[in-house]
């Protein structure tokens, strides 16, 4: 077998377990983020306006917090930036001292974020990374100034991992970091069951092509054969446990080939592929999680409708 990409690695190494998954990470190419583009414009896809009002008039309280020491903003998954230029606004109007250096995996995002920043800052420091979180995070090493550093982790990424993945992934992420840094971590609230089940099952279908586009994906660089009209998109969620649940399920028995792997797999009739987990929360929850992975809750940042979080805490 050929030397495999880490795309191709993890696709094998998914649909060879029992249950089938695939990590929701690789949505993100030109067409998964165009259509994540559709989906935030949804009515029913209520996290993207909750966090955008969030972030609209919370730069006063981060710049309080942070109390005027120069701080690099470090954001994981940037995405196209449309509702971190809030805050970045907000702390330029202040006098804020600062560099922005976001995180992507997604080339095209970072092009695209680049190009507005740019545009509407050509002044503002600019350092992007094109990686995952951590190959990005131990290529900036640890901070040669006396910089603070705050970390957002927007978006209720989160919630893509179960609990104990979470307090695993936080605590990692806190080694990157000094006392006093700072993280921001979206968070989207247990609610409604109906609210929350209809922000992934959207009636115009954007989530369904969204997550059937990662089939697509498969067989565009890894030469597999998916036939995309034989999946179908299914939601779950589970309100005692807080877990909505993304499947692409077999709509009869099949087997898919990627030679250019010398490999195949085999699915049986409405076998279903797990492609994201995305984890509701309570107060209560984040405090804890907070304590447990080794932090300080400072405080939380919520909407208006106190339907989502952006929770502030400091590494203890």
């Amino acid at each position: 077998m050929p030397t495999l990409s880490p795309f191709a690695a993890e696709v094998i190494e998914g649909l060879s377990e029992q249950p089938k998954r695939l990590s929701s990470k690789w949505f993100y190419d030109e067409r998964g983020d165009a259509l994540f583009q559709a989906i935030m414009a949804m009515p029913e896809y209520y996290l993207t306006d909750c966090e955008r009002e969030i972030f609209q008039r919370s730069g006063p309280a981060l710049l309080s917090i942070i109390a005027g020491r120069p701080f690099d903003l470090i954001e994981l998954g940037a995405g196209d930036g449309s509702k971190t230029q809030h805050l970045i606004e907000q702390f330029l109007a202040a006098g804020a001292r600062f560099v922005y250096r976001p995180i992507d995996i997604s080339a095209n995002a970072i092009d695209l974020l680049g190009d507005l920043i740019h545009h509407r800052w050509p002044l503002l420091p600019f350092e992007p990374i094109q990686a995952d979180y951590f190959t990005a995070l131990n290529r900036l090493g640890q901070s040669k100034t006396d910089h603070l550093r705050l970390v957002l982790f927007p978006g209720a990424n989160i919630g893509n991992f179960n609990r104990a993945e979470a307090e695993k992934f936080l605590r990692h992420l806190r080694s990157f970091l000094r006392p006093g840094d700072l993280l921001l971590t979206g968070f989207d609230l247990k609610k409604d069951p109906a609210t929350i089940l209809a922000a992934y099952n959207d009636p115009a279908g954007h989530t369904a092509a969204f997550n059937l586009n990662l089939l697509a994906r498969i067989n565009r660089e890894l030469g597999a054969d998916f036939q995309l009209s034989a999946w179908k998109h299914w939601e779950t969620y589970d309100p005692a446990g807080g877990a909505a649940r993304s499947f692409l399920v077999a709509d009869g028995p099949q087997t898919v080939h990627l030679p250019d792997l010398d490999h195949s797999i085999t699915f049986e009739a409405y076998e279903a592929i797990c492609v994201e987990i995305s984890q509701k929360y309570s107060r209560e929850e984040i405090r804890a999680l907070a304590a447990a992975a080794g932090y300080t809750f400072v405080q939380n940042l919520e909407d208006s409708r106190g339907w989502f979080a952006d929770s502030v805490w400091r590494v203890s």
